[in-house]
């Protein structure tokens, strides 16, 4: 029983039948023509051959002996000269040594005689299966092919031998390559770069039990002839199921506009920081000096106008650094570097950190048991700031007597961390908007709490660093409950 794609394949594919008997000859004609197909004949493997070499079959059912060229003969140069036609071999000599010769050959299936119109009809189905899957693979790579040789970011994979199995136009361009075709090059004779061909060397001797991301920068036209660009260069094993490895991906991606535009904003940020640091830090300690009645006694509504404006510079604190530490953040990650990391250990230890300003609060903290999570890919430090970010929120919007829940699981190719409260919540209106950089929800609820809006903006910027994303489901009295996915390492 074949499917439409198959039924349209099957009244397209060409079938040649070459026996030296006219029974079978007719029969095989016969039956496959009322199949659908476009059945032709040869009587003898010399007349067969010929036909071979002036069209293309889909299928070809071969005698072994026949007089003359036998289709042992034939069997070599049809797969050398049409590798993608499927041979059944027919013959009436069905013993083990045949079958296995002519499977070392390339014959696709062996079938003998006598063999009934059913046998040749199974036969023939499970050619034309063959047949759609190698097509389907076909295609599948030639639309790989065409979406990898459109990116703008470089991309080439070596074998395990390191020798070039891809490489597009843009990674070509990106180092300067002059070669006509540089797959099936030995690495060296692609790429010039010693420092880069130290970071495939790396990614190839990567222990199996480890899997990290070589990330490295190269500035000053050190790849290419452009002499001001700045590449960034990732570098993976490419691993099997069975965790060997294959051969190596690299990818290039132009930071030169990042890089300058970073320079600017960094600039911008430090002038900030640092004209704002200092006059913060004198008001701080006068307003120090005054609540500690070293310039008078101060009465009560003093000590509290005091209290109100060492808050609001406290904030105006908060602001400066958050804003350094975003800029830090967006400019580490361009390049920075990652490593295969065990989620469980890292919440664990982000709860136990927060643990004690939860009872404070009188709230209750729980990690919930966690399932085994496998593995993902991340810099340690930022997915750290993802969670604690996330937990202290939920603590600082749960009024006393309340509970903060964080979870785990595997959905789909992502692993996924829920942060659960039972807060003040968030409308539907605001929820479009809390991931936007200094946006804050503002009520009754939200006036006396501190923040910058700031904090949500970081998290969201350093989970799409990692390919990552983060949701929100939430109503106003009912509590928030904030899920980040990070994908699962594919090695």
């Amino acid at each position: 029983m074949v499917d439409k794609a198959e039924s349209e394949l099957l009244h397209k594919a060409r079938v040649l039948v070459v026996d030296d008997e006219k029974r079978i000859r007719d029969g095989c004609h016969r039956m496959l023509t009322q199949e659908g197909f476009d059945v032709a004949v040869a009587e003898t493997g010399d007349i067969g051959l010929k036909m071979i070499e002036k069209e293309h079959f889909d299928i070809i059912l071969l005698d072994l002996m026949m007089p003359g060229m036998p289709g042992m003969e034939v069997l070599p140069y049809v797969k050398s000269h049409h590798p993608d036609t499927v041979v059944v071999v027919i013959t009436g000599y069905a013993t083990l040594e045949h079958a296995i010769e002519a499977m070392k050959n390339g014959a696709f299936d062996f079938i003998s005689k006598p063999f009934s119109p059913q046998d040749l009809r199974e036969v023939v189905d499970k050619a034309i299966k063959y047949i759609r899957t190698l097509q389907d693979i076909a295609t599948e790579k030639s639309r790989m092919r065409v979406l990898i040789n459109h990116l703008a970011d470089g991309v080439m994979a070596t074998d395990a031998q390191k020798n070039v199995a891809l490489a597009n136009p843009a990674f070509l361009k990106m180092i300067g390559f002059k070669g006509k075709e540089a797959i099936g090059l030995s690495l060296t004779e692609v790429v010039q770069n010693e420092r880069l061909n130290e970071i495939i060397d790396q990614a190839l001797a990567m222990p199996s039990d480890q899997f990290t991301e070589i990330i490295e920068e190269f500035e000053h036209g050190e790849l290419g002839d452009d002499k001001e660009a700045v590449l960034a260069a990732r570098c993976i094993p490419f691993r099997d199921r069975l965790n060997r490895t294959l051969g190596t991906v690299t990818v290039l991606h132009d930071i030169t506009a990042l890089k300058k535009m970073d320079q600017l904003k960094s600039d911008f940020v430090s002038m900030v920081a640092h004209e704002l640091k200092s006059p913060m830090n004198s008001v701080m300690a006068l307003i120090k000096v005054l609540r500690d009645g070293l310039a008078g006694k101060l009465n009560e509504k003093q000590q509290d106008i005091l209290g109100r404006i060492s808050e609001r510079v406290k904030a105006l604190s908060e602001l400066s650094a958050d804003l350094l530490d975003l800029a830090k953040i967006e400019s580490g990650l361009i390049t920075q570097e990652k490593e295969k990391l065990e989620l469980g250990e890292i919440l664990e230890a982000m709860v136990d950190f927060h643990r004690a300003k939860a009872r404070d609060k009188g709230i209750e903290l729980v990690l919930a048991p966690m399932p085994q999570l496998p593995p993902v890919l991340g810099n340690r430090h930022n997915i750290e700031e993802v969670i604690s970010n996330l937990v202290s929120n939920a603590i600082k919007y749960t009024c006393q007597g309340g509970r903060v829940e964080i979870s785990s699981g595997v959905e789909g190719r992502y692993v996924r961390i829920s942060v659960k409260d039972t807060g003040i919540g968030i409308s539907k209106k605001d929820q479009a908007r809390i991931f936007d950089r200094f946006y804050r929800v503002k009520d009754d609820n939200t006036r006396s709490i501190p923040g910058t809006g700031l904090g949500l903006s970081i998290v969201k910027s350093i989970l799409e660093a990692h390919n990552g994303m983060i949701t929100v489901e939430s109503e106003p009295g009912q509590g928030s409950t904030f899920h980040v996915y990070i994908p699962i390492i594919n090695s």
